[in-house]
């Protein structure tokens, strides 16, 4: 799809993409307000702070799947879906709030979000207390299924795990040696935690973890320099990183692979931060998803529908968004619009539902959505104000082997 734009296109993706975050939930307000007999979803997310263009693009993309999974009724079974947007601020404590204030005072149904991994685990008890269910989307801890799960809680976001196993494939070589540059956070812990685990033949040898808002990286990454500098073999630096600012614009800077041979690993991002990527041409990782890799009706649905409403591509949160919405959807659907929670835990054991990257399906075990990753190839193309990420291969979701980790 990326090679077959036209330049008309092309030009509507530069302009329009980089720019659109901040007025990408401004369209769907008028389903906020809840009737009589509608199903009513709470739809949590980080709407300020770090992580706020992460929880526009999940808003917006929750909202574009409703549409699309309902053929533009808004409603299952007869029942009206109305949605109920609530700001977690990225506080934990403002997150496992607003989810016991969607149970208890909005009575909502069913509970989507958080944005960010300390903010969905500080909710998970919530959702147990309130015997509701909560979809995870887009927070990615293992331990949000894993050891701190409940059978409440559901995920289609990808987990730790997935990205681990699926970014091996990028560099887990005999003879690599690795450092981490991580979020200093549950997402960035858990992720090179399961590194460790899906790296069979390279060696993790230093582990960096920063804040999240951290504005001068030079300090880590002069660490990673000193520690790696004597290593023999391949050397990469693997970073696994969430919300603004990025460290990739000082990693250029510090010409990392130019002046000391250290190549960089890391998975997919937004677009934004993907402009960075240009400057690392050839590197290779795996992603969750990118508008111009998946090949089915879905994606082609929402790349088109987004182009006509943001002039712009959906992006990498916006797949994820719209992944939840199907979801839901396609569960009302089953249960003909019945919320009673354990009829809805039954009939999501198990489901499956095709989404924008192809089809996901809850694993009965620990309700985690089983999924395709994309092993990519970053090509600077002058056309683009970002890296490309050319596909590679599909890593199909067999392939990758998640542990189940919880203990039910």
């Amino acid at each position: 799809m990326t090679q077959t734009l036209s330049t008309r296109r092309r030009s509507l993706i530069q302009a329009g993409a980089l720019g659109a975050a901040s007025a990408l939930a401004a369209p769907f307000g008028a389903f906020a307000q809840a009737g009589k007999g509608d199903v009513k979803i709470a739809l949590i997310a980080s709407k300020t702070g770090p992580l706020e263009a992460y929880a526009k693009q999940t808003i917006v993309g929750f909202m574009m799947g409703l549409e699309y999974a309902t053929g533009g009724t808004m409603s299952v079974a007869g029942r009206k879906l109305a949605v109920i947007e609530k700001d977690d601020q990225g506080k934990p404590d403002v997150g496992k709030a607003a989810l016991a204030a969607a149970y208890a005072d909005d009575k909502v149904d069913i509970a989507v979000g958080p944005t960010a991994s300390p903010v969905a685990l500080a909710m998970l008890p919530v959702a147990e207390e309130y015997k509701k269910i909560l979809l995870v989307e887009p927070a990615v801890a293992d331990s949000i299924t894993g050891d701190k799960w409940n059978k409440y809680i559901f995920r289609t976001g990808r987990n730790s795990s997935q990205d681990a196993a699926a970014n091996a494939a990028a560099f887990d070589q005999a003879g690599v040696v690795v450092a981490t540059l991580a979020n200093d956070t549950a997402f960035g812990r858990d992720g090179v935690k399961a590194s460790k685990e899906f790296l069979k033949r390279a060696k993790i040898v230093h582990e960096e973890y920063l804040p999240t808002g951290t504005t001068d990286f030079t300090a880590g990454l002069q660490r990673v320099i000193d520690r790696l500098k004597g290593e023999q073999g391949k050397k990469y630096l693997s970073v696994g990183w969430a919300g603004a600012p990025t460290p990739f614009p000082k990693i250029a800077d510090m010409e990392l692979e130019k002046r000391f041979g250290i190549k960089l690993a890391t998975g997919g991002n937004i677009l934004p931060a993907m402009v960075a990527y240009k400057n690392f041409e050839g590197m290779e990782g795996a992603l969750y998803y990118y508008f111009g890799i998946p090949k089915n009706p879905v994606n082609e649905w929402l790349v088109a529908n987004h182009y006509s409403k943001f002039k712009a591509p959906p992006d990498f949160f916006t797949c994820g968004g719209m992944s939840a919405a199907i979801a839901v959807v396609e569960a009302l659907k089953k249960t003909q619009g019945n919320t009673a929670t354990e009829r809805l835990i039954a009939t999501m054991e198990g489901m499956s539902f095709e989404t924008p990257k192809g089809k996901m399906t809850f694993r009965k075990e620990d309700h985690q959505a089983m999924q395709d990753m994309f092993h990519f190839r970053i090509k600077n193309d002058p056309a683009f104000a970002w890296g490309v990420p050319e596909l590679v291969r599909v890593i199909k979701a067999e392939e990758l082997q998640i542990p189940i980790r919880n203990k039910r």
